[in-house]
């Protein structure tokens, strides 16, 4: 006989995870199964986030830019550097030893949770007197049953049509997070939140980094206010952008790798590059998940189709994250995976969609929530909006990073914060003030009344949410 559980999740990363202790904290009898293996075939839980994705290149990230500021911006503050190294093999270590910290973490929170883990791959077997069959391909074959299962596959890199990864010159973001040396040139295409960050990482160290975006404008989901001020910044450090491309073929050999494209001219091109990384979107991962024998719906993309509460087509049966609708975010599917965890257990679980935080961790960084003023304009709402400059923040020239600003957008006649949009050192931390500020309904006035800490880089907020009203103080 099958062992049997309340809940079953199959997929261990942030969505999956999240879920998983969630639902054993109210008292469900719990299980997940994740096929994730590390270097030495052991469990590796928090998918691609932890192992592929957020985890390490931010590790890498911040190694990048301690090595360019000790090489450029140190002397500015009277540090001198002689006989500057790079060990690119030590900071990839380190960026595998803070993967693995995350890894053991989530088994650690297992354990203490009282979770059981399952080291394979989960697939639907059949449907059966209100439960669902699981199989657990692992290195030993076994069938697990469950009442809810809630599915956390994940996402895979989306590979461009004739060009599959080898991850050694054609390169998705896993490659992208183990090249061994610094490439003389890298080349990149698609200018997101992945193809970014990684071109950030590897320019810092010293490659010379060309990004190519087949579409016309620049972060097009961005306020374009705060996406034309970011593309100034990337200019002036050297990363170099192209727009509005059509990439052609793309051919491999003993010296790199050779791009043909039309430029926003439609002018023939051609880019040598070392190593190519790209960056043009996820897809949902159902594969191995054999949705087929209990008849999940899956949409023309791939993705499991859900409602508003993350249910799918079948009684019992729950998705959370990139294998469904919205954006692929890590922290939007720990939510949804809190949500439907409290809504098994017969509560009302939450999420907002509206003030979900984005975030990308290039420097300067970009974060935003809410409505763009493009959408508020699109929409025909009447707003009112606000910025100010970090170059007139005093702590912002402390620690001398005065890229960027704060903008801040809100209902014309309510005050009510429709959008706050930020280009600027700590932009991550500093949207978190925003997100509750609009998860409470609350107006630019309410932020500008709220006494906030001096010199610190929030300020630049407060001061934002008083440009709304036309009335900054150190502006």
């Amino acid at each position: 006989m099958s062992k049997q559980f309340d809940v079953i999740v199959i997929g261990g990363g942030p969505g999956g995870y999240i879920a998983a202790i969630r639902a054993a904290q109210l008292g469900f009898n719990v299980a997940c199964i994740d096929e994730w293996k590390n270097a030495k075939g052991g469990p590796a839980l928090g998918g691609t986030c932890t192992n592929t994705g957020c985890i390490p290149s931010k590790a890498l990230l911040q190694s990048s830019e301690y090595y360019e500021h000790a090489g450029h911006h140190f002397a500015d503050h009277g540090i001198e550097v002689k006989g500057l190294g790079l060990d690119v093999a030590k900071m990839i270590g380190r960026k595998d030893n803070v993967v693995k910290q995350n890894n053991d973490g989530i088994v650690y929170l297992f354990k203490k949770n009282k979770v059981t883990f399952f080291h394979g791959r989960g697939s639907f077997v059949a449907a059966k007197d209100g439960t669902y069959d699981i199989k657990v391909a692992g290195v030993a074959e076994e069938v697990i049953s469950g009442k809810h299962i809630i599915v956390a596959t994940g996402s895979n890199a989306r590979a461009l049509p004739g060009t599959p990864f080898d991850e050694e010159n054609i390169l998705s973001n896993d490659g992208a997070l183990r090249i061994g040396a610094v490439p003389k040139k890298l080349g990149v295409i698609g200018s997101g939140v992945i193809g970014l960050e990684m071109g950030s990482v590897w320019r810092r160290l010293g490659a010379e980094v060309t990004i190519l975006e087949g579409l016309p404008t620049f972060l097009g989901a961005v306020d374009q206010q705060i996406a034309k001020e970011a593309h100034k910044a990337f200019t002036k450090q050297g990363l170099k952008i192209e727009l509005g491309v059509k990439v052609g073929e793309i051919k491999t050999g003993k010296k790199g790798v050779s791009i043909a494209y039309a430029n926003a001219k439609g002018e023939a091109q051609t880019l040598d590059v070392d190593k190519l990384i790209i960056s043009i979107g996820r897809t949902a991962n159902t594969i191995g998940l054999n949705p087929e024998a209990v008849g999940l719906s899956l949409d023309e993309r791939g993705a499991i189709v859900v409602d508003g509460d993350c249910k799918t087509n079948l009684p019992g049966v729950w998705a959370v994250g990139d294998v469904v609708r919205g954006p692929m975010l890590a922290h939007k599917a720990e939510e949804e995976g809190v949500a439907v965890a409290e809504r098994i257990a017969g509560q009302h679980g939450h999420v907002n969609f509206n003030t979900i935080p984005w975030v990308i961790y290039t420097s300067p960084e970009i974060a935003w929530v809410g409505q763009t003023e493009e959408q508020l304009k699109a929409a025909g709402r009447a707003y009112k909006a606000g910025s100010f400059p970090f170059m007139a923040n005093g702590r912002a020239r402390a620690l001398g990073d005065t890229t960027g600003m704060v903008k801040m957008l809100a209902d014309a006649a309510t005050d009510e914060i429709l959008g706050v949009h930020i280009v600027g050192p700590m932009a991550s931390e500093l949207i978190a003030e925003c997100v509750v500020a609009m998860e409470f309904r609350a107006s630019s006035e309410d932020i500008a009344r709220i006494c906030h800490a001096h010199p610190s880089l929030s300020e630049a907020t407060k001061e934002a949410a008083l440009a709304v009203d036309k009335r900054t103080l150190n502006f």
